[in-house]
């Protein structure tokens, strides 16, 4: 069944000032205006960070609702209520938290970063692939270090041929020689360290005290560097009497490495003059060097001519004497501070603790330590390594690295060694 409402005009002239006065928006009460004081602002003293001056409000502030850092809000009520407040003062500073100024990273210090952690540990293919593509981005003098870096990794693993590669394109973009390419003797394990002495002074009879620091070495220690590099003159006695030393040390099993063999070379055949018999010391170290050198060719060109000169048999050829050549010698950046002994580092450094560092450095200013030798160091050691030499700078020794690779530089820079030493880089 279906009702059908009806209103008759008697109904809605009775419930229309009902209804109509339900939904009238109703008249808001009169209110007396209350006068609000102005918005004061903060003193300078309250905008420190750590505490908030009390707002201006209709109740007191108790000294507990303090804020610190973190715990500071603004309800919207407050920022409603003071409108017409004029803006308070912002000051950005630097040592302010919420607005920490990042130093800028330069990108080729975080390449040369990352390509020597990742040598050092062992990732020789992602070494590559990167300084592969630093080379093609970076080709200014700003970059040159990225370039050093791979010459040395590719020296490092016995990659001639991209070595020489490199080279063609260094001296395009750099406009100067590249680095040369120098054999490098790989070893897997690390050896202790060395002791070496520096001859001081020209190689000349007359020279005692150099001569006796050489004798004292070789008794003490079955092996020895002996470092010639700063000899700058030789004679035939002189030359007699190191030849000497060499055959004592021979016969008692102890075993001498000449370094700056090169130089001497040079010096000697300044004094080497065919068929004329004077300096023959001379002559007989230039053979021991064409020996130990393995120079077979001019060891006999050089044994004829001191036949005929001196009418006497020349040394023999002893092919078991030839000495272990391992990395070329180096062209060094000059060092004024050279001690008769220095520390050696050589081979694959692995967890070492170089606990003998710190003996050594007690009777040594300044602390000389060697690196040509060294293929790599992983971050364990070099952190060991930066341990030992903070102790010995506190006492106020001078610490000098002499010729690491760059590859090896680099993760000096990375730990902070750089703090605590001079290095000095290799050149050409």
């Amino acid at each position: 069944m279906c009702y059908k409402s009806s209103l008759s005009l008697n109904h809605l002239q009775f419930l229309s000032p009902m209804v109509f006065s339900f939904f009238k928006k109703q008249k808001p009460p009169e209110r007396k205006m209350i006068s609000r004081p102005a918005a004061i602002p903060r003193p300078k003293e309250d905008q420190r960070l750590g505490t908030v001056a009390p707002l201006v409000g209709n109740g007191p502030i108790s000294p507990s609702s303090e804020l610190v850092g973190s715990d500071l809000t603004y309800p919207s009520a407050i920022a409603s209520e003071s409108k017409a407040a004029e803006p308070s003062a912002f000051e950005f500073s630097e040592t302010a938290p919420e607005f920490q100024i990042e130093a800028e990273v330069d990108p080729v210090d975080a390449e040369a970063e990352e390509a020597a952690m990742l040598y050092a540990n062992g990732q020789d293919s992602a070494v590559r692939a990167l300084l592969e593509q630093s080379t093609r981005s970076y080709r200014s003098a700003k970059g040159e270090r990225l370039w050093l870096m791979l010459f040395d990794l590719y020296r490092l693993s016995g990659q001639k041929a991209p070595f020489e590669a490199l080279e063609v394109e260094y001296a395009e973009f750099f406009e100067k020689s590249p680095p040369i390419w120098r054999d490098a003797a790989v070893s897997s394990v690390s050896s202790p360290a060395m002791p070496t002495v520096l001859f001081k002074g020209d190689l000349v009879a007359d020279n005692v005290a150099a001569f006796d620091a050489v004798r004292v070495a070789v008794e003490r220690n079955p092996h020895v560097r002996l470092d010639l590099s700063n000899v700058r003159g030789v004679d035939g006695a002189g030359c007699e009497r190191l030849l000497d030393l060499l055959l004592k040390a021979r016969r008692s099993k102890r075993q001498v490495e000449l370094l700056g063999r090169d130089q001497v070379g040079m010096l000697l055949d300044r004094r080497i003059v065919a068929g004329q018999a004077s300096d023959k010391g001379c002559w007989l170290l230039k053979l021991e060097i064409c020996q130990l050198r393995g120079q077979l060719a001019a060891f006999e060109e050089l044994a004829i001519d001191y036949a005929v000169t001196f009418e006497i048999s020349p040394p023999s050829w002893e092919a078991d004497r030839v000495a272990n050549p391992g990395p070329a010698p180096l062209v060094l950046a000059p060092v004024d501070h050279l001690q008769e002994e220095t520390y050696f580092l050589r081979g694959d450094l692995k967890a070492a603790r170089f606990s003998d560092l710190l003996a050594y450095a007690k009777t040594n200013d300044p602390v000389l330590i060697d690196c040509a030798a060294v293929t790599r160091m992983d971050f364990l050691s070099a952190g060991a390594l930066l341990n030992v030499l903070t102790i010995v700078k506190r006492t106020g020794r001078q610490v000098v690295f002499r010729h690491p690779n760059y590859l090896l530089a680099e993760l000096f820079r990375v730990v902070g060694l750089k703090n605590v030493a001079d290095i000095v880089l290799p050149r050409n």
